[in-house]
Parts: C-alpha cells; sequence; structure tokens
C-alpha cells in the first residue's frame, strides 16, 4: 500500500472516530443512561422460556412446560406468560404470574403484594422445566448418544475408531490421572465411572453454556448445591472407620484423653464442619467461576452502549473474545478441579490406617 493510500484510511479512520464520539456523546445527552444490570442478569439467570435472539414479538425462541401443584397438578406452557414473562396466565380459574423468575398466584390484574420488599403472595409448587433444567436434559441426551456411540465402537474392534478415538484418552485421563492417584489403587475402580460421568457431564454444561442463546446451568447455583449434596453423600457414607475415628479423636489414643479435652473442644467441631465446608466450597468455586466468565464477557459487550460510541466496539469485541477464548480453556478446567477435588475427598473418607 502507498503512503497516500495508507494516509487516506488513517484520515477516514481517525475522521471517523471522531465522528462516532460526538454521536455518542449526543446520544448520551438526548437519551437516558444505558444500565447494562438487566442484560446482564437476564443472561445469567434462570427462565422458564428459551429465549435465543430478538426482543417482544419479533422475538425468536420457544416455550416450555410450566408444572405447577396447587390444589392439584396443572400443566401448561409458558407462553401463557407472553413474550417477555411479564402477562397473567389464566388457568383453571387461577391467575398465576411470574416475578423475579418465581410463579406466584395472583388475581386477573396480576397484583403483586410486597412487605419489606418480599412478596407476599402464594406461591404454588413449582416443577417446570425451565431453561436451566431443559439444557441439563439437553447435556444427558448428548452424554448418552456418546456413551452408546463409544460402546458401538468397540463391538465391533478393540481398536478405537470415531468417537472412541477421543472418548478413551478422557475416560483414562479420569481414571489413571484422577481416581487412581488421589483415591488410590485398593478401592478406586468404583468411583471410576461416577467420576467420568461427573467431568464430562460438567464439562458438556460449560461448553453448552458458551453458545449463544444457552442457559448458564453450571453459574446456577442450584445445579451446583445438587453436585456437592452428590459429593457429601458419595464421601460420607464410602466413609471407614478410620475416616469416621479420626473425626471423633483426631489427635489419636496415644495421648490421654484428660490433657486433650482442651485442644477437643476446638478440634472435634471443626473436623465436623469440615463435612459441611468441603462440598460447599466445590458449589461456590464452580458457581462463582462461570458465572464471573459470563458476567465480563456481558460486561465488555455492554462498553459500546455505555460509552455510547462505536469507536469503542474494537476494543470491547476484542476483549470479549480473548475473554471466550479463556472461557473455553475453564470450561475443562472447571470441571477437572470439581472432579479431582471429589476424588480426593473420597480417597480421604475410604484411607484405612494401612494405607500409604
Amino acid at each position: 500500500m502507498s503512503l497516500k493510500k495508507l494516509y487516506i484510511v488513517l484520515t477516514v479512520f481517525l475522521f471517523g472516530q471522531v465522528f462516532a464520539q460526538s454521536l455518542g456523546k449526543e446520544l448520551a445527552e438526548k437519551e437516558e443512561k444505558y444500565n447494562p444490570v438487566p442484560f446482564i442478569m437476564h443472561h445469567v439467570q434462570d427462565s422458564h422460556s428459551w429465549h435465543l435472539w430478538g426482543e417482544g414479538h419479533e422475538s425468536v425462541g420457544f416455550s416450555l412446560p410450566i408444572i405447577l401443584i396447587d390444589n392439584g397438578l396443572k400443566v401448561f406452557s409458558s407462553a401463557k406468560f407472553g413474550h417477555n414473562e411479564d402477562e397473567v396466565a389464566e388457568v383453571d380459574g387461577k391467575y398465576y404470574k411470574i416475578f423475579h423468575n418465581k410463579i406466584y398466584e395472583t388475581n386477573a390484574a396480576g397484583d403483586i403484594t410486597e412487605h419489606d420488599g418480599h412478596p407476599t403472595n402464594k406461591m404454588p409448587i413449582d416443577l417446570s422445566i425451565t431453561k436451566v433444567v431443559a439444557q441439563m436434559f439437553l447435556a444427558a441426551v448428548i452424554l448418552l448418544i456418546i456413551g452408546f456411540a463409544t460402546a458401538a465402537s468397540y463391538k465391533k474392534s478393540n481398536v478405537p475408531s470415531g468417537i472412541a478415538k477421543f472418548m478413551e484418552p478422557i475416560i483414562v485421563f479420569v481414571r489413571d490421572e484422577i481416581a487412581l492417584q488421589n483415591i488410590g489403587s485398593v478401592k478406586y475402580q468404583k468411583y471410576v465411572p461416577y467420576l467420568v460421568t461427573l467431568f464430562l457431564f460438567i464439562w458438556v454444561l460449560n461448553i453448552l453454556g458458551l453458545l449463544p442463546g444457552s442457559a448458564n446451568t453450571t453459574g446456577n447455583i442450584a445445579f451446583t448445591l445438587v453436585l456437592s449434596v452428590f459429593t457429601l453423600l458419595i464421601v460420607n457414607f464410602s466413609g471407614t472407620k478410620t475416616y469416621w475415628m479420626h473425626m471423633i479423636d483426631p489427635l489419636g489414643k496415644n495421648m490421654p484423653f484428660a490433657g486433650k479435652i482442651l485442644v477437643y473442644i476446638i478440634l472435634v467441631p471443626v473436623e465436623l464442619l469440615g463435612i459441611i465446608t468441603k462440598p460447599f466450597a466445590l458449589m461456590i468455586r464452580l458457581f462463582a467461576n462461570m458465572t464471573a466468565g459470563h458476567i465480563i464477557i456481558m460486561s465488555l459487550i455492554s462498553l459500546i452502549f455505555i460509552m455510547g460510541t462505536y469507536a469503542i466496539t474494537p476494543v470491547s469485541l476484542g476483549l470479549a473474545l480473548f475473554i471466550y477464548v479463556l472461557e473455553v480453556l475453564v470450561a475443562a478446567l472447571q470441571a477437572y478441579i470439581f472432579t479431582m477435588l471429589t476424588a480426593l475427598f473420597i480417597g480421604s473418607a475410604v484411607e484405612t490406617a494401612h494405607d500409604h
């Protein structure tokens, strides 16, 4: 490119920046300041319908089933709540409305009464298939398809082919590097199926959560709570006598009880509290890391509208793309960390006095 053409390109670019900035300032003066919080929270929160793109009646998406228990079973489509989930749904002579992603019983006008900022309307038992739940089913179907395809490959030949070539290294990695290393060679095998399923389930959901229009399933505290409860139950039901004796008698039998009673007042409650705090840490770690990544990406995109100029677009989208690529790595990393710590907790529970 000649110097003359380069000068023209730079001039046009600089003029465009000045024009975009001046236009952004005018828009900012005329219009209300853009608030990115509703946009970001809409992305990371659960929903009773699956919205893909667009707004209002021009939006593209599909409705999900609403399942309520309120003097009987009530099943209907979330389309009754309208495109923005702000309309009143009439079902069998009763009226329901979504308020802060929860369904309340209301009157025909959809009035929500509040006390100290909390709704006082009656809440039916909600067993609806929300966006997060639907994506969990989708991930389960994907894993079933992959599992049956892998099994079919090994029925034809012991040499892996197709999807089995991709799955075998992952399964071997979870078995040898996570289960064997953290649980021990004696008891690790019976926990491998659970750990492989856990790793793949979290990983697939993390990847699905990065797709446009998808749900942030692993960034939902209820989902990570259930996973941590599974870990809590498996660890403690697998606990050996050594594991429980360490909780009750952490200093061992060599020290006289009279000399350690004061220490036990502190140690025993701490050890017992560890039963809850370990899975609680798993719950918060996965939830916080996956939610933070989504919020950062949405915040960077929102900079375009906050600044009121398209001149910031290259920087905003460039940083968002960088974080997006990083999130692809974090998706696998968080699945590994959750699975590895679960195996570590199981290993500490099944360890015997003779294990080294």
